[in-house]
């Protein structure tokens, strides 16, 4: 299997596009203000360009990283890829690879199936570092769970089309 970098590099667009509704006075925004003592003058402060690339390459990260989580051919491929002339496309462990995925490649691939592994990460792993970090900052539950929502969301998505497309 190899990664379709063309899908990493679009599903690393969701979390800015889930963030710009999120985040919005339409949804969140001003909650989001309230809870995390964000003022009209610390958002002009920024550098919103670079916040932008970076957010974009944070995003390709955990888009490379959620595909690995979802779709669970890779995590077999990797099983064998260490594996004497697997990388060189030769041997038995790469024969039994090739057969088992014209057996079993499209198990599990379906954006439900991804959206699900999506919304796990989100609950055992966002959350728990959403709430940690809450924690420590003396920041309520109404912060976490802002946050968490977005997380739950975004990692939702992206796991998705990624499961479907990838």
């Amino acid at each position: 299997m190899e990664i379709k970098f063309f899908l990493v590099f679009i599903t690393a667009l969701i979390p800015l596009l889930i963030g710009a509704v999120w985040y919005s006075n339409a949804l969140f925004g001003k909650a989001w203000f309230k809870v995390a003592g964000m003022t009209e003058e610390k958002m002009k402060s920024g550098n919103m360009i670079l916040i932008f690339i970076l957010t974009y390459v944070f995003g390709i990260m955990l888009s490379a990283a959620m595909m690995s989580w979802s779709i669970h051919q890779f995590n077999t491929q990797s099983l064998f890829a260490t594996q004497e002339g697997f990388a060189e496309q030769t041997g038995v462990y790469y024969d039994y690879f090739q057969n088992f995925i014209k057996q079993y490649g499209d198990l599990h691939r379906s954006f439900g199936h991804g959206a699900v592994h999506g919304f796990i990460g989100s609950l055992f792993i966002a959350l728990p570092l959403i709430s940690i970090n809450a924690l420590f900052e003396r920041r309520g539950w109404k912060y976490v769970l802002i946050h968490w929502g977005y997380w739950a969301i975004t990692l939702t998505l992206i796991c998705g089309v990624l499961c479907q497309f990838a």
